[in-house]
């Protein structure tokens, strides 16, 4: 059984973090030196890859793990390592002086706009969120609420991939939300290294899990950046090689994502066709959708959320349809789908922090999105599979039009 599960438990103790720390801090600027160094770079690579050996059983989901195991590979190929010999202790280093950090220029190649694009014509962007119980606008600005509990990749193409692990909210509840993300940038060119990005409930780093806070040490390190906006609460990470701006929030326990990326990175990718799930590109899949709306609906005549399976446990705050719609109206005066999730959220959890993730999301879009007229959105995106009502809105007076209809043809 174990075998046939893609991903870890939430609570599995993947220690990845550890083990490329340890190799980054003790081989920093070694490929700087000379050969004589080489079978000291060897040992620390030796030593790298028996880290994730002993963390594999544990980081089977993990992104961050794969993308280490297959790096150890390449660079044990490029600097002629045995697999076999010492594996000693990591030794730390400190960087040299003049670390590329230090560094504010950069080359063309470096900067989207200037290298993608050499017609007069601006770039295309496009918008993809992740925030709430949990609550995803695509690339193609459609909406759903979905249940994905576990780790799922919301981006993968040829520059970057980013993984979120949803848990549940509550015991038992089959409301989640992002406890972990993972964006991995892949090396560019004379751009930037590879680098890891991992955020987690109660840990919002503002720096790359090697310690760093751009792209490593080429040329055009600085093209790929991360910002504190607010310690412990706001990140913003700047990849201009590939026009990309990607805001990570921790409001409450839980992470909301939200990335402004040009069309033409957003379909980057080698076999789109065979390529497989992307939930900012191709939404969530249909059996893990959930049509908020007519939750909501029963949450007003019921006055508790009900979801499909199991009744939810009593949220420790108990939210009316009446206070969560007033609670949500001090933050989203417009009542769309922003709206609409806030209140969703709040009858659901009954946490009063799921209202301002719904807020910052929104705020979020406002700053990100290219095109202005399309940051409120109001229509219900799910698309229903067969044997689903129909969807919410649909007039009354319609449907008993279509009855008298069907009456006076069987007279």
């Amino acid at each position: 059984p174990f075998v046939l599960s893609p991903f870890p438990t939430v609570t599995s103790p993947c220690k990845i973090l550890k083990c490329n720390s340890e190799f980054w801090a003790a081989t920093s600027g070694s490929h700087h030196l000379g050969a004589e160094e080489a079978p000291e770079f060897c040992t620390a690579l030796r030593a790298y890859a028996h880290c994730t050996r002993r963390t594999a059983r544990t980081c089977r989901g993990d992104l961050a793990y794969h993308s280490a195991v297959h790096g150890i590979d390449d660079l044990m190929v490029q600097h002629n390592c045995s697999k076999d010999g010492p594996t000693s202790q990591p030794r730390l280093r400190t960087l040299p002086p003049g670390d590329s950090q230090e560094r504010s220029d950069s080359p063309e190649i470096c900067h989207y706009e200037k290298s993608f694009h050499k017609h007069s014509a601006a770039p295309n962007y496009t918008h993809c969120g992740l925030f709430g119980d949990p609550h995803l606008r695509t690339f193609t600005d459609t909406f759903q609420t979905c249940k994905v509990q576990g780790a799922w990749p919301l981006i993968d193409n040829n520059y970057l991939n980013v993984q979120v692990t949803n848990t549940p909210v509550l015991p038992g509840s089959s409301a989640t939300a992002t406890s972990k993300l993972t964006i991995i940038f892949k090396s560019f060119q004379e751009c930037v290294d590879q680098k890891v990005y991992q955020a987690e409930m109660d840990e919002l780093p503002a720096a790359f899990v090697d310690g760093s806070k751009n792209g490593g040490d080429k040329h055009g390190a600085n093209s790929l950046k991360i910002t504190e906006k607010v310690s412990g609460q706001h990140i913003e990470i700047q990849a201009k090689y590939i026009g990309t701006t990607i805001v990570v929030r921790q409001v409450g326990r839980y992470l909301t994502f939200a990335v402004r990326m040009p069309e033409e990175v957003v379909n980057a990718v080698e076999d789109r066709d065979s390529q497989g799930l992307y939930l900012c590109l191709r939404g969530c899949p249909l059996n893990q959708q959930i049509d908020f709306q007519a939750v909501r609906s029963a949450q007003a005549t019921e006055g508790r959320a009900r979801r499909k399976g199991p009744s939810l446990p009593a949220p420790p705050e108990a939210f009316t349809y009446e206070t969560a719609t007033a609670k949500c109206r001090e933050k989203l005066p417009v009542e769309d789908l922003y709206f609409q999730s806030c209140v969703f959220d709040l009858l659901t959890t009954g946490d009063v922090n799921f209202m301002l993730a719904a807020y910052y999301a929104f705020e979020d879009v406002k700053m990100l999105h290219s095109n202005k007229d399309k940051l409120h959105l109001y229509e219900r995106t799910r698309v229903l599979t067969p044997g689903n009502t129909a969807p919410t809105g649909t007039h009354p007076a319609l449907w008993v039009a279509l009855l008298c209809l069907c009456w006076l043809c069987l007279l």
